[in-house]
């Protein structure tokens, strides 16, 4: 029997990292399958092997990339439709078929607002819950491989609480709903993850992506954090829970100390 697996759906590289990046690798030292699906840029771009040493260090395995352009980045995969625009079902059927392959007991993608609302983000969200349920459906998407039901799906989000305080330590103001960041109320979140042992790795995964460190992108938000405000983000992990199958119905847990 196959070890238990953890799937991560995520629309662009360096999201792996920064969201779920020590969950991946929790997972992964304690003898977990653990993989990640790309949605956006293309084999042999710049990104896609930076995803690829990132997976690396997180023991996510190689890059499964869907193909689709970054929103606003036609040069991220040429020729392809921006991921937010292509059909939805095209992009239901392919997510089924990587959930059929790999097989997990555990999916994880964004919150319904896809953490900050990129258009990007939301698609991923919309078409991955649309994919554990059609999985596990023989009727649907037969061309796709045998039917498997997740376990589980969680949706990786922010207390609303950590980004007060993140606003509050870091800008001098309060956090006002529908901000950048608004996260979710404390109260919805049902599992908050210690990733500290982890988070070296995680910050070493996130360097990978030299071009984002170039470019600033949220190493420059992370980096103007004071030090403890910093380390607490990245060594900790919220998510929202949604059961796929009974509690008393089939599916493993993931090893180690019993989360997701």
């Amino acid at each position: 029997m196959a070890e238990p697996g953890l799937l991560c759906v995520h629309a662009h590289p360096d999201d792996e990292a920064l969201w779920t990046g020590g969950v991946l690798a929790k997972y992964a030292g304690a003898g977990a399958r653990t993989g990640v699906v790309t949605c956006t840029w293309a084999e042999g771009t710049r990104r896609a092997g930076e995803l690829e040493r990132s997976l690396d260090i997180l023991g996510a395995g190689a890059p499964r990339l869907l193909g689709y352009a970054d929103n606003g980045v036609p040069d991220s995969a040429p020729g392809a439709p921006p991921f937010s625009e292509a059909p939805f079902d095209e992009v239901t059927e392919r997510l089924v078929g990587q959930i059929r392959r790999f097989r997990p007991d555990v999916v994880i993608t964004y919150d319904a607002y896809g953490g900050y609302g990129h258009p990007d983000h939301v698609r991923a969200h919309r078409a991955t819950v649309a994919a554990v349920e059609a999985a596990g459906h023989d009727q649907l998407y037969p061309e796709s491989g045998a039917p498997w039901q997740p376990r589980a799906l969680y949706l990786v989000t922010v207390a609303r609480s950590v980004v007060a305080e993140v606003w509050r330590e870091a800008f001098g103001e309060r956090a006002e709903d529908g901000g950048p960041l608004p996260g979710v109320p404390d109260e919805r979140i049902t599992t908050v993850v210690d990733v500290r042992p982890w988070a070296d790795r995680k910050w070493a995964a996130l360097h990978a992506h030299v071009s984002e460190v170039e470019r600033g992108a949220a190493f420059t938000r992370l980096t103007s954090l004071p030090a403890p405000l910093r380390d607490r983000l990245l060594g900790t992990e919220w998510y929202l829970r949604r059961d796929l199958v009974p509690a008393a119905g089939p599916g493993r847990d993931l090893p180690g100390e019993g989360l997701l």
